[in-house]
């Protein structure tokens, strides 16, 4: 009976390798679940029990149970205990065969998608000591409704930190918090309105979740023009362009195409805007990590007047804080603040106070640090990786940010996502990201090599290469 303790008790042989025990365990329970050891639906020990039987700490086991339920190989209820889970079972080999089964239909094995970090890697602890001494400084009225622009605390570390870390003209006045890019956007595309502002031009490639913001807001979004230099905005004012009154760029690291924005189309950018009056919404999503080139400073170091940065700790931390911000033009602030409303809508205070003591405390840079090295790793496992089992595929836009471009063959960028996913891996076509009034600039698959924990990011990367081999 697979209910049955004793189905497995002191019997149960696992295979811990390596000097770290808990990945060990880990592996073994994978291992184990994914070779068929252990039915699914099979009950596992408590985990003091299996703690005792092995001669470990019980916490090593409940995180191994804990990861495990994360990836999916195990499932956790109240009064049901933990479970191997239910999987469609593979179909056998013919004899002789050395052909590969096709992984379970439904939920993805593996999670390729670009845009979020390796959430495993939260700092937890440093965190956790961030907000207890925020805890005890804070103020009676930080419990209050407080401030539309955020907490001061944050928006005064903030103002230090954009300034020496992203070349940033800030002060605290000139910041508003938000709960997130998105949240700031929606406020942007209402102030726009407000200004009868119609056009707000956009990239040829970015996310159709931020033109939409636009487009709810009552804005058209042209798109700019795309080379092999990457977006051009020397055309604004010109032809179809000669409407628009902002334009939303990611110029640190194009996104999903992976490139700066050209020094002389910095410079023409910011031109425009100071010509015409227009505005530049400056999304600076992964200006932190950057690897093979020195750091490209912020546009809005070249006009702060003419320029709106949008940050956000969503790559650098985690997306569910919910936080982020604006650095406003002066001529924006009341507009933007007016925009929020009588209720305030931005994160919590308590967030807000952790967030300014875990940077003030230079817990921050530490983690930024310590990820970007983390993060490069990965990146150039990837790169050796394709090169020995698919040396066609050219990979691209890896000198920064979180993830990579894989370029493929003409025509075959829908059956590499059909590859991938019959290999159990979530990735996301180039395509995906086009404008629709944008030509298309070849097939490529767009990779986030940041996102899967440690404990998959090899499972990941072997799908990946057999799905393009």
């Amino acid at each position: 009976m697979t209910d049955s303790w004793s189905t497995f008790g002191t019997d149960l042989h696992l295979d811990v390798r390596g000097p770290r025990l808990r990945q060990g365990l880990t592996d073994a329970l994978r291992e184990a679940a994914r070779s068929g050891r252990l039915a699914p639906g099979a009950r596992l020990p408590s985990s003091r029990s299996l703690a005792a039987d092995l001669g470990i700490a019980r916490n090593t086991v409940a995180d191994a149970y804990a990861e495990l339920v994360a990836e999916g190989w195990l499932t956790a209820r109240q009064g049901s205990g933990t479970r191997v889970a239910r999987r469609s079972a593979p179909r056998k080999a013919a004899a002789g065969s050395t052909a590969r089964t096709r992984p379970a239909r439904g939920r993805p094995a593996y999670n390729l998608l670009p845009g979020s970090p390796d959430l495993a890697s939260f700092p937890r602890a440093e965190w956790l000591k961030a907000a207890r001494r925020a805890l005890d400084a804070a103020p009676h009225e930080a419990f209050g409704y407080g401030d539309a622009r955020g907490r001061v605390e944050l928006r005064t570390v903030l103002a230090d930190y954009l300034a020496r870390a992203r070349g940033v003209h800030a002060d605290p006045e000139r910041i508003v918090i938000c709960s997130g890019f998105v949240h700031g956007l929606m406020l942007m595309g209402k102030v726009l309105r407000q200004r009868r502002v119609r056009e707000v031009a956009v990239e040829s490639y970015g996310l159709d979740e931020h033109r939409d913001v636009l487009t709810e807001a009552g804005l058209r979004i042209p798109a700019l023009p795309f080379d092999e230099l990457g977006t051009n905005p020397e055309g604004l004012g010109e032809g179809g362009l000669r409407g628009v009154g902002a334009v939303l760029m990611t110029p640190a690291h194009q996104f999903p195409v992976g490139m700066p924005l050209h020094p002389d189309r910095r410079t023409a950018a910011v031109d425009w805007a100071r010509r015409t009056g227009g505005l530049i919404l400056e999304d600076d999503y992964d200006g932190e990590f950057r690897y093979d080139r020195r750091p490209v400073g912020a546009l809005q170091g070249l006009d702060p007047e003419r320029v709106v940065h949008m940050g956000t700790v969503s790559k650098s931390l985690a997306p569910g804080l919910r936080l982020a911000w604006m650095v406003l033009p002066q001529s924006l602030i009341d507009e933007v603040l007016a925009a929020k409303g009588g209720v305030e809508w931005t994160s919590s205070s308590l967030d807000q106070l952790t967030l300014a003591e875990f940077i003030a405390s230079g817990a921050y840079d530490r983690h930024v640090r310590g990820m970007r090295l983390r993060y490069r790793r990965r990146r150039d496992h990837l790169v050796r990786q394709l090169a020995e089992h698919a040396p066609e595929i050219r990979v691209s836009g890896i000198a920064a940010g979180l993830h990579a471009v894989l370029e493929l063959p003409p025509g075959t960028e829908q059956s590499a996502v059909r590859a991938a996913a019959w290999h159990g891996l979530a990735v996301e076509p180039m395509g995906r990201f086009r404008h629709a009034d944008a030509p298309p600039r070849g097939d490529a698959l767009v990779v986030g090599y940041a996102t899967p924990p440690d404990s998959a990011w090899s499972g990941a990367l072997d799908a990946l290469c057999r799905s393009l081999a």
